[in-house]
């Protein structure tokens, strides 16, 4: 879609999907469709999207003929314009049938259509590609194409298109049918279709024809529709299911049963679309925040996208009730009363129940510059005081019965561009001093105030120019402050999080040895001053040191896009909501507490793990460590996704120093790619990570 995480490449199975490994387009980004050659098993054909928020030249049409050992790209038509769709002719591999699409986002802007949003065609198995144009829409409102070929007459293709207007957004255009493998088109669909793209059709774009039947065949889009005389006449056939559709399959051996995957989970047909059941929930919510009720910790709840504000009463995966509907974003329960809980829905929009069921509104932020997510956070020191931020901040100091602006523009002001830019994404409120409030934007501003807001400091001096994903004030002292920092809208992958110790007049860097990936959250453990939680991109980190090491913390953690960390330092539970596999518990009670810094690689007198030598490195790299006693060890090398790229020590070791070496070799043995790598080592209880680069 317009607005995916990136993902590790193309991944192969040969034991029926218990394992996994990455096999090639490791830098694709984003890959649109994979399509098999059915009459050669070995050929596979893959629409390739790139990056969302940069250009290059890792984009198109790629094909293997070896079965995924090896890659070439076949078709590149700009740095801007991504594959997004392909099918083959089940009867004739050598014809194959691609969608291209212009697109390209960035804080303040999305480009979703163009000229070289086009079809194209090869009668030579990829070695060649000609557009089709013939009878299909051209221009520079051309937005997302999808296609498909129907099994039972291979000749006959289906295409469905979008365009973009600055007044309409991206709506469907029409449906247009080939009979003659794409030489020419006619369009198909009738008034009865309308629009189910509604004004965002770079979310959606597939379309979908019956393996046994060319003329019944589904476009998928905010509603679901289907066709079943060739695309003259459309009915919605959504019926119990939830909206937006982005994938279905039709079985070849029975047509009647249908598997439809949408915005909210999975659902199965056993009469063509005619009627629908749920499938077993699956574990793929997409959190936004994530809350633990103060008193009752069993109670989680969170805000998920279009799946509205959830709740379980009891922890247990099978008893979330829906409190909010839309976009569920913030909660936060009254620490004196469970039944007081505070909920959100996008754009601002913020309401509140006093009997922990019924929602009524308490204030909707519309009318301003609004963040999709929109802060909100109550005074830790007086529950009635909570604070909003729009592109200022409001406050409450009535449980949301009356607000008050407390603050100017703390951002830079509205973008140039379409999207909304200039809104504020994070705020926080001193423990220890609640006239010490800090504010962060989408747009890098971070903001201060020590006098309950009479007057703000811009405090971002030294910081990257880059989305603020959290401002975290100290338990104890409230000039002591951390900020995390995403570079995710401008594909840029490095970690920041930063920290003061005088309301920002200076920061320190203590990122250290995290994974490259964005830092979404902070936590600060109030029964241990050095210790701190981030949430990633690529999972939950740890240290004990105000960042001079992070370990990786806890097993069980799907490798997931962590967006809010939560900690119930009662219980000593740790909660994360990720974006994607739904919420996790920790039970952190036994990491003990940390009253002063460990000591880092090279000191003495704990596990030791010295910087590689050298590093960066195109040959064999050294790796030193030490022991204190002896135990069992592992040294491991990761790539930046976590994945175990090669294991160079597991055993038991006596007390000592030891020696070990990289050559830039996976398990296989086939040299690793040029990037970021991190060597881990583990003894006992202990954990020491350390990075290295390896260049060509």
């Amino acid at each position: 879609s317009g607005d995916s995480y990136d993902g590790i490449g193309m991944l192969k199975t040969t034991d029926g999907g218990d394992t996994w490994a990455v096999v090639g387009l490791e830098t694709s980004q984003r890959i649109g469709k994979i399509a098999w050659d059915v009459t050669d098993p070995n050929v596979i054909h893959v629409a390739v999207s790139g990056g969302l928020f940069s250009t290059g030249p890792d984009r198109g049409m790629y094909r293997s003929t070896d079965a995924g050992s090896t890659w070439h790209q076949t078709l590149f038509v700009s740095n801007t314009t991504s594959g997004i769709d392909v099918v083959i002719d089940p009867s004739n591999g050598d014809n194959v049938y691609c969608a291209m699409w212009e697109r390209l986002r960035g804080p303040g802007f999305r480009t979703v259509s163009g000229p070289t949003s086009q079809l194209w065609r090869s009668t030579d198995g990829g070695d060649t590609w000609a557009t089709m144009t013939n009878g299909v829409p051209t221009g520079s409102d051309v937005a997302r194409i999808g296609l498909a070929v129907a099994a039972s007459s291979p000749s006959t293709i289906y295409s469905v298109f979008s365009r973009y207007t600055s007044a309409s957004g991206t709506f469907l255009d029409g449906v247009y049918k080939s009979t003659n493998s794409g030489v020419s088109w006619t369009q198909v669909n009738g008034g009865s279709l309308g629009n189910p793209f509604s004004s965002f059709g770079w979310y959606f774009g597939q379309i979908r024809v019956s393996p046994t039947d060319p003329n019944t065949l589904f476009v998928l889009g905010v509603s679901l529709r289907r066709s079943t005389n060739g695309g003259v006449n459309w009915t919605t056939v959504t019926g119990s299911q939830h909206v937006d559709f982005h994938d279905i399959y039709i079985d070849p051996a029975n047509s009647s049963r249908v598997l439809s995957g949408n915005d909210g989970g999975m659902y199965r047909s056993a009469t063509g679309g005619g009627s629908w059941t749920k499938a077993s929930d699956l574990p793929i919510s997409q959190f936004y925040a994530i809350t633990v009720d103060p008193q009752l910790p069993e109670r989680i709840y969170g805000g998920t996208q279009d799946n509205s504000t959830l709740r379980t009463l009891t922890g247990a995966l099978d008893d979330w009730d829906i409190l909010i509907g839309g976009d569920g974003f913030t909660v936060i329960v009254d620490p004196t009363d469970s039944d007081i809980i505070y909920g959100e829905a996008q754009n601002g929009y913020i309401a509140k129940s006093t009997n922990g069921t019924n929602f009524s509104t308490i204030q909707d932020f519309g009318f301003e510059r609004t963040n999709w997510h929109t802060p909100l956070r109550m005074d830790p020191s007086d529950r009635l005081t909570l604070y909003a931020g729009t592109f200022r901040v409001y406050r409450t100091t009535n449980g949301g019965s009356s607000w008050t602006v407390l603050s100017p523009d703390l951002t830079d002001g509205p973008g140039p561009g379409p999207l909304t830019l200039g809104t504020l994404t994070t705020i926080d409120v001193a423990p220890s001093d609640p006239n010490t409030i800090y504010t962060g934007s989408d747009d890098g501003n971070v903001y201060v105030t020590t006098d309950g807001g009479s007057g703000w400091t811009e405090i971002d001096a030294g910081l990257p120019t880059r989305y603020i994903t959290r401002v975290t004030a100290d338990f104890t002292d409230d000039a002591v402050c951390y900020v995390s920092i995403s570079g995710y809208q401008l594909d840029e992958k490095q970690p920041h999080v930063f920290r003061t110790t005088n309301h920002g007049a200076s920061w320190t860097d203590i990122t250290g040895n995290l994974p490259d990936a964005p830092v979404n959250d902070v936590i600060v453990d109030p029964q241990s001053a050095q210790r701190l939680f981030v949430g990633t991109d690529v999972g939950v980190y740890m240290t004990n040191d105000l960042g001079g090491t992070w370990t990786k913390l806890g097993v069980g953690l799907p490798l997931s896009v962590v967006v809010d960390l939560e900690l119930h330092d009662a219980s000593r539970t740790l909660v994360a909501g990720t974006h994607g596999r739904s919420a996790f518990t920790l039970d952190v009670s036994t990491l003990g507490a940390v009253d002063a810094p460990t000591l880092s690689a090279g000191g003495s007198g704990s596990l030791q793990l010295a910087a590689p030598s050298p590093n960066p490195s195109r040959g064999t790299a050294v790796l030193s460590f030490s022991l204190p006693a002896a135990g069992p060890v592992q040294l491991e090398i990761h790539d930046v996704s976590g994945r175990r790229v090669r294991s160079l020590d597991q055993g038991t070791l006596a007390a000592g120093r030891y020696e070990r070496h990289w050559d830039g070799r996976d398990e296989s043995g086939a040299a690793v790619a040029a990037g970021v790598y991190f060597a881990r080592l583990q003894a006992g209880s202990e954990t020491r990570t350390v990075k290295l680069t390896r260049v060509r």
